[in-house]
């Protein structure tokens, strides 16, 4: 049986999913292309690629310190990170980067599904947070997520 902690986090994650991929699905060839941020200068399609990579790295992450880990090491570069990740997803279409990201929401709700109370409050490093529990870094998976796509609402004149 699920966990009522676990349940509440699974259920805002998948509410997240949702929104977040029907706003994306419904972007036209002309919005992928927005200008967002100036540094780094990304672009709509950018931001999806960083979805996909946080997802993994947050998942694996909270994976690892639900298992007792001790969370992301302190000489860990969160821009350098993210660069590499671009430079790996940037051959990627919207629409394989919009299958991952499903993909990998699925995966992160799926294994939420198997905590228990013991594993959500173990602490560990999280690489904007500090030391948190597995908890918070659920929740901030969602809140990282639904920053940015409410700032890029906000571009595109829209409401998230």
């Amino acid at each position: 049986m699920i966990q009522k902690r676990a349940e509440e986090l699974a259920v805002k994650l998948e509410i997240g999913r949702r929104k977040t991929l029907e706003i994306l699905n419904g972007l036209t060839t002309e919005q992928w292309q927005t200008p967002l941020y100036e540094e780094p200068p990304w672009i709509v399609h950018n931001l999806l690629a960083h979805f996909v990579s946080a997802e993994r790295q947050l998942l694996a992450l909270a994976q690892s310190v639900a298992a007792g880990g001790q969370g992301t090491p302190l000489d860990f570069d969160i821009d350098r990170y993210n660069a590499g990740e671009q430079k790996k997803l940037e051959g990627q279409s919207a629409q394989n980067l919009l299958a991952l990201l499903d993909q990998g929401r699925r995966q992160t709700i799926e294994w939420i599904g198997t905590l228990g109370d013991d594993e959500l409050d173990k602490i560990g490093r999280h690489p904007a947070l500090g030391n948190v529990n597995v908890e918070t870094m659920i929740r901030a998976i969602y809140g990282h997520q639904l920053i940015h796509m409410r700032e890029l609402s906000k571009r595109l004149g829209s409401v998230v």
